[in-house]
């Protein structure tokens, strides 16, 4: 069964899908024929992935158009059964047409179909009859497979796609290159459990981000839990540990409930990434912070591998579903390309694995002491925190 309804209606067919979104493209005043079911379904795949938005590429087509855009006269496109979609996360990126798969099947689309290179577009229709599941990368128009779980890769969990199962908070990372943030904005989006704000770079004390001492307030003001970073132009322990003094006296008579990083990226560092991490965070860490180290996942697999065991892996792996990343991390920095409300242009969005606040204020670190300052922790004290956060941590990860 499909319904008609004329070239100008505009009316909502679910929540958030309305008959103007299944209009023909082929610029024609015609009627638009759908089968409500599709509606239906698009909008249970809307609540299934969590989506910011749906966009209807192509719903439906007069048999003419159909045929102009690769189709036939008489599929299902023509019918009123089939939408081309591309779906979009919480933070406005593209959802890969993998999960879209996936999650498409469970909710039970007859047809289904990923139909692009870049794995962001899908196709999915309501025919009762001939079911199949493709991807036209591989084969045009034919199934590839009859489960998408097994042929992505993708683990399933309780009837849906988990590969955010071990997320315990959403968060971006920013410096003086966002501008002035609106916060308050980027605290009522709903979008931002933590920020991760940039302290400065390099060994001066003239360094220190144009835009730090105000993130920082801003984010205490408002709740917006807070960890903090340096970008490192080192290149010998000497100078490391130089760029840890500068940093120090930057977060002085400051709190951070998620870890301090040491920012290691450039060519010149990463040849002797080892030593230079290794400089800088035992300085931090002694004096009471609960370190970790950000780098890219080719780094963190060759120039620093061991690091790893003595603090915390903040892993920038962008431009994948999941990472494949075999080694622990507490931090996954996971697109450049984020939007969020009150920050201008792009930023970098991360996922946090950790409970960092309870870690971190239950150990007395970064700030938290409620006995020692920053300035007076004694050396034992010092180990007694670093074991009982290593604690906290092993307890999580179990």
């Amino acid at each position: 069964m499909t319904n008609n309804y004329k070239f100008n209606d505009n009316s909502m067919l679910a929540e958030h899908f309305s008959v103007s979104e299944f209009r023909c493209q082929c610029g024609g005043t015609h009627d638009t024929i759908i089968n409500p079911e599709l509606p239906e379904k698009l909008e249970k795949l809307f609540k299934a992935l969590n989506c910011s938005a749906i966009v209807i590429n192509s719903g439906y087509r007069c048999p003419t158009y159909s045929v102009n855009a690769g189709g036939s006269y008489s599929d299902f496109h023509t019918k009123g059964y089939a939408a081309d979609i591309v779906c979009y996360d919480q933070f406005g990126n593209k959802i890969s047409s993998k999960k879209v798969s996936c999650v498409a099947q469970d909710v039970g689309f007859g047809g289904i179909a990923n139909i692009d290179g870049s794995y962001t577009a899908t196709h999915v229709d309501v025919q009762t009859s001939n079911f199949w599941k493709g991807d036209e990368v591989v084969t045009d128009d034919y199934s590839v497979t009859d489960d998408f779980y097994s042929y992505y890769g993708i683990s399933k969990s309780s009837g849906n796609v988990s590969t955010t199962s071990t997320i315990v908070a959403r968060g971006i990372d920013v410096s003086e290159h966002q501008g002035v943030i609106d916060w308050e904005k980027v605290k009522s989006s709903g979008k931002v459990d933590f920020a991760i704000i940039r302290a400065g770079y390099g060994k001066e004390s003239s360094q220190v981000d144009k835009q730090f001492e105000r993130n920082y307030s801003e984010c205490k003001r408002l709740n917006i839990p807070v960890g903090a970073y340096w970008y490192t132009y080192a290149t010998t322990a000497v100078e490391a540990k130089q760029e840890a003094s500068v940093f120090l006296r930057t977060l002085a008579g400051k709190s951070f409930e998620y870890p301090v990083a040491f920012d290691i990226e450039e060519k010149s560092n990463l040849i002797r990434a080892l030593e230079l991490c290794e400089a800088f965070c035992s300085e931090i860490e002694k004096a009471g912070y609960y370190t970790a180290v950000y780098s890219f996942k080719s780094a963190f697999e060759s120039n620093i591998s061991d690091i790893k065991e003595k603090y915390d892996t903040f892993l920038s792996h962008i431009g994948v579903e999941q990472t494949d990343y075999s080694g622990d991390y507490g931090l996954w920095q996971y697109s450049w390309t984020g939007r969020i409300d009150g920050i201008s242009g792009d930023v970098d969005l991360d996922y946090a694995y950790k409970d960092y606040p309870s870690i971190i204020k239950n150990s007395e670190l970064n700030g938290f002491s409620t006995s020692d300052t920053q300035s007076s922790v004694s050396e034992k004290s010092i180990l007694e925190k670093i074991l009982n956060h290593v604690v906290s941590i092993d307890k999580k990860m179990k």
